[in-house]
């Protein structure tokens, strides 16, 4: 479809909440919209269509959700009385899980949407322009929605350094805490050539790093051009043979499919950044299995261990939730440990809280929300201690950082060490897109300060 006229084009305001994925899909949706004559606008009093990209994991996410309808709506009457129309919709896996309760409690929105179906969003738009009602659609359909989705425009983050590329989607894993394979669905992989096809758009575009995006991103398994099927490891080497691609990651995994050739992908690759985000939620065997991870603590300390082997300098970070419904003070204790014979460089911590519809929810033995709240700060304080001491061993090193933007403070430039630390110093612009050795000479608060060791740049 070609591009709307100028006269045609309409604002759009996207609102996104939630993962790295829900970005992506936030970009992509623009992306659909483009062709209709929608360009991004910064704020919905001058949009003809919002769209609330929505994220369902944590607790009081639909109360977040019909909070912000509201004060949408109020948007939506002034420019109604000023004679325009605004389209109103909510996408991602609030929708996918409440629509219908939506529409129920928000009959002026027009468009609920699921995460599998946005590819159809230009035929939900003319639906809604016609009908009188709202038009919802939260299938998952058959088709693959990224065999209907336009090229990608560009990369995802101002200056177009650093990019989010979804390569697979859905969960089979079904955790008893979690909603993702009810809003997500089963696990899908995009075929090998549309992955490559994009990374090389995006790389031309001026992204020299790509984040590999999936609910479990490292159960990727993709029809290649040769016929076979790939792993995440096999993507990762065509990956990194792109010209102009000097960094590669990827998030989040599952300790299940850390498979042996994606252990040595982290060896051999050099373009696979030594840092890894690999959540065990839990480090007592009772919890894991009331979690249904499928895994033990055992097992999780042996992996660390062998991708230690392979990779000694790599960093982890880990996903914990405190609270999960039956945990003692033993079990807590047995995550403590574990978080001490690990040494994370980084980590999330939560305490449970139930969503509806996940065996979890309804399970006895619920933890008391002052139980939850005081393991969640010890865990915490542990936990960054952990960083700290972590970033305290950069100081006085000297690494490779890829310079992003401007800092907040004149004369200083934002960058990100290969452990995804954001490293400043003060230099020129021309240091955005750029690697560059900064020797590391403090560590701040939740950031590095360092200086550059040369001012010529090297890719």
């Amino acid at each position: 479809m070609d591009a709307a006229p100028e006269d045609r084009r309409k604002g759009l305001h996207v609102i996104t909440w939630g993962c790295q994925m829900n970005v992506y899909d936030s970009a992509r949706m623009t992306d659909v919209l483009r062709p209709l004559g929608y360009r991004p606008v910064d704020t919905p009093d001058a949009a003809d269509m919002v769209i609330l990209n929505t994220c369902h994991i944590r607790d009081r996410a639909a109360e977040k959700v019909f909070s912000e309808l509201g004060r949408l709506r109020v948007v939506k009457d002034a420019r109604a009385t000023e004679g325009h129309k605004t389209v109103l919709a909510v996408a991602g896996c609030v929708a996918q899980a409440e629509g219908r309760e939506i529409l129920a409690r928000a009959p002026f929105v027009d468009i609920v949407l699921g995460p599998q179906t946005y590819h159809r969003l230009p035929e939900m738009v003319a639906r809604a322009s016609r009908a009188a009602g709202a038009v919802i659609d939260t299938d998952f359909p058959a088709e693959q929605k990224f065999d209907f989705l336009p090229d990608a425009q560009a990369p995802q983050t101002p200056g177009g350094v650093t990019s989010f590329l979804t390569i697979q989607e859905g969960c089979d894993k079904f955790c008893s805490f979690c909603v993702v394979p009810y809003t997500r669905g089963a696990e899908a992989s995009r075929p090998v050539a549309s992955v490559l096809a994009e990374a090389r758009r995006m790389v031309d575009a001026g992204a020299r790093e790509i984040t590999l995006l999936g609910q479990n991103v490292n159960a990727y398994h993709g029809a290649a051009p040769d016929g076979r099927i790939w792993g995440l490891a096999r993507l990762a080497e065509a990956l990194s043979a792109i010209p102009g691609l000097a960094r590669i990651r990827y998030t989040t995994s599952h300790p299940r499919d850390m498979d042996d050739a994606l252990i040595a992908a982290h060896r051999d690759l050099p373009a696979l950044m030594p840092f890894l985000h690999l959540p065990v939620q839990s480090g007592s065997d009772r919890i894991l299995d009331a979690m249904n991870r499928g895994h033990t603590a055992a097992q999780y300390l042996e992996l660390v261990h062998r991708l230690r082997e392979a990779r000694p300098d790599i960093a982890l970070s880990s996903d914990f939730i405190v609270g999960h419904p039956g945990e003692t003070d033993a079990d807590f204790e047995a995550t403590m440990q574990l978080i001490r014979d690990v040494g994370f460089a980084q980590a999330f911590s939560f305490t449970y809280s139930p969503r509806p519809g996940t065996p979890a929810a309804g399970a006895a033995l619920q933890v008391p929300e002052p139980v939850k709240d005081a393991r969640l700060q010890a865990l915490q304080a542990l936990l960054r201690t952990q960083q700290d001491a972590f970033n305290d061993t950069t100081v006085g090193r000297t690494l490779p950082v890829l310079f992003t933007g401007r800092g907040r403070k004149p004369g200083q430039m934002s960058g990100r060490s290969p452990y995804l630390q954001a490293v400043h110093v003060d230099g020129p612009d021309t240091l955005i897109g750029q690697i560059t050795d900064v020797e590391i000479a403090e560590r701040l608060t939740n950031s590095l300060s360092g200086t550059l060791v040369q001012e010529r740049a090297f890719a």
